[in-house]
């Protein structure tokens, strides 16, 4: 992985810097699903915070004798239960809690699994069909529910900033020379912009 991506001049420095970085996986797919959707177009911090909500309303309750962990994570059984109206109350547009429901249904009914193993495009397709989930989504869950080394969520933002601000189709051609590993590329990428000093 180190020696395809150091060959390329977009990356290489910052590879030489993380030699060793890594893609994150999840222990739960459906936990991540859910915090990718919830993560959709608002800051990390935000993100959390609904998160918190979510499993504060819907997550079961735990007795662990350890301070601020007091809830198990959401199981998709519990929010299929729930109204969307419910979901959306705690803070985040209807469409958002409309595509929470889907999501857990589609597992519920096994028309969808998240863990590695599975096909990731056929994974990746069924996804994109649920409301509300589009390619970024669909492939950030693929890179960190699936471990599939070869996502890459070319719409996002930061990738974009981090390489100067080229347009989505440029990225999409420059990452062209990552594969296998465009989501090893985006981990550095990512690393990299959050490094970068803030600006004043």
């Amino acid at each position: 992985i180190r020696e395809r991506l150091e060959a390329d001049s977009e990356l290489s420095e910052l590879v030489q810097q993380r030699p060793g970085l890594r893609v994150p996986g999840a222990i739960d797919g459906f936990e991540l699903g859910l915090r990718a959707i919830l993560g959709q177009q608002v800051s990390v911090k935000a993100a959390s915070t609904l998160g918190g909500r979510l499993a504060e309303r819907f997550g079961e309750p735990a007795d662990l004798g350890m301070t601020g962990l007091t809830r198990f994570s959401i199981s998709p059984e519990s929010l299929i239960e729930a109204e969307a109206d419910a979901i959306a109350a705690l803070g985040m547009p209807q469409s958002r809690a409309a595509s929470l429901v889907a999501l857990s249904r589609a597992v519920v009914d096994g028309v969808l699994r998240l863990e590695p193993g599975v096909d990731v495009d056929e994974t990746v397709k069924r996804l994109q069909s649920l409301p509300g989930i589009g390619p970024w989504t669909a492939q950030y869950i693929a890179m960190r529910a699936l471990h599939w080394p070869d996502a890459f969520p070319s719409g996002d933002l930061a990738l974009r900033k981090a390489l100067g601000g080229m347009s989505p189709a440029r990225l999409i051609e420059v990452a062209e020379h990552w594969r296998p590993w465009r989501a090893y590329a985006a981990m550095q990428l990512w690393q990299g912009l959050s490094s970068m000093p803030k600006e004043r």
